[in-house]
């Protein structure tokens, strides 16, 4: 077995690994055991300014003098453009190794725009443009999904995001084959295009947590950590099946099955940093088919009787296309995805207009 539990997995499967962060220290930690892509959002963002607060501190201030019409907002928003750009050269190599289907960063549409289809598709295809191997996420809501195939005609690699469900990722791959279809009938390229449709699995297995609570479901606490992954597998059955052109990518890891439990198929697995560097120093020797292993009965059977919301996201017909945006985990994300935006633009104005009294 390789030193890394990740390039074990790289050297023997499909399954590729991408990294949930675009802090260059760590993607270039990350380069070496594997990783052939990088995913970000805007608490990611932020949370990778922080950590190199004084070199952003001094980009922010000279940006600001530079550009003296622009809002704070602006001016955050510029910091993230510059910051996923400044990633993406990390991952060149890969995106010319792969031709396009991995070695990208993902940089994420402004949340505040879920509700807008065209804006969310206008600023995706804006996003592409920043370099060569973007991919741009764009979030499953209900009035989103006519953006996914709006972005992927206009030649945009999307990457799903804010979605916990089999229904949405369906959705998904269904909306991307129409953009890929109607290139394809053009004549317009496609051959360097990578959509993929990602699976917050942990933020699965906190909403089945929250839900079993609120209605006082009687099930053994430990069956609840394998939601995202049932909610994965099914969705990489109905795929493979399918022969979608999309592929699916697990994210917003809790443990390290999120990872161990859905190896072999042609997926994604995309941990932070801190989960990568756990599962390196454990040494763990992953099953390289699990993706492919039907969840036990005595772990399912129970989820899909006492818990509607595990039943919602688990069976494909079990959200309909506007129901996407009022599920429980797409709110509690959103709601994060939005206070985040909020966030950046209080740091970049503790930059621009000091607070005196500190």
């Amino acid at each position: 077995m390789s030193k890394s539990p990740f390039l074990y997995m790289k050297e023997n499967s499909k399954t590729v690994l991408w990294n949930d962060s675009a802090d260059p220290k760590e993607l270039n930690d990350a380069l070496n055991w594997g990783i052939v892509g990088a995913t970000c959002n805007p608490v990611i963002a932020l949370t990778a300014i922080k950590a190199d607060k004084e070199h952003w501190v001094s980009r922010i201030q000279d940006y600001a003098k530079s550009n003296p019409t622009q809002t704070d907002d602006q001016i955050g928003w510029a910091m993230v453009k510059e910051l996923s750009i400044n990633a993406a050269k990390l991952l060149e190599p890969e995106f010319e190794n792969y031709n396009g289907r991995n070695g990208r960063l993902s940089i994420q549409t402004d949340p505040r725009n879920f509700r807008d289809a065209k804006a969310l598709a206008d600023q995706a295809f804006e996003f592409s443009k920043l370099a060569k191997n973007m991919i741009v996420k764009i979030p499953v809501t209900s009035e989103a999904i006519s953006a996914f195939e709006d972005a992927t005609y206009r030649g945009v690699s999307i990457n799903a995001t804010v979605s916990f469900s089999v229904a949405q990722t369906i959705a998904v791959a269904e909306a991307v084959e129409r953009g890929l279809r109607r290139r394809e009938a053009e004549g317009l390229d496609i051959s360097q295009m990578g959509p993929v449709c990602t699976i917050m699995v942990g933020r699965v297995d906190d909403w089945v947590k929250v839900s079993a609570e609120k209605s006082g479901a009687e099930i053994d606490p430990s069956i609840m950590d394998w939601a995202g992954v049932a909610v994965f597998r099914n969705a990489h059955k109905i795929y493979k099946e399918r022969g979608y052109r999309t592929r699916l990518l697990s994210a917003a890891f809790r443990n390290h099955m999120h990872w161990s439990e859905i190896i072999g198929g042609d997926a994604v697995i995309s941990p932070p940093y801190s989960w990568q560097v756990q599962i390196n120093e454990s040494g763990i020797k992953p099953n390289l088919n699990s993706v492919e292993e039907p969840i036990a009965s005595h772990i399912l059977e129970p989820m899909l009787e006492k818990l509607p919301e595990f039943r919602k996201m688990y069976e494909p017909d079990g959200l309909k296309v506007e129901e996407f945006t009022t599920l429980g985990a797409t709110l509690r994300t959103l709601r994060g995805f939005l206070q985040s935006v909020n966030d950046l633009e209080a740091f970049v104005r503790d930059v621009t207009v000091p607070n005196p009294d500190k």
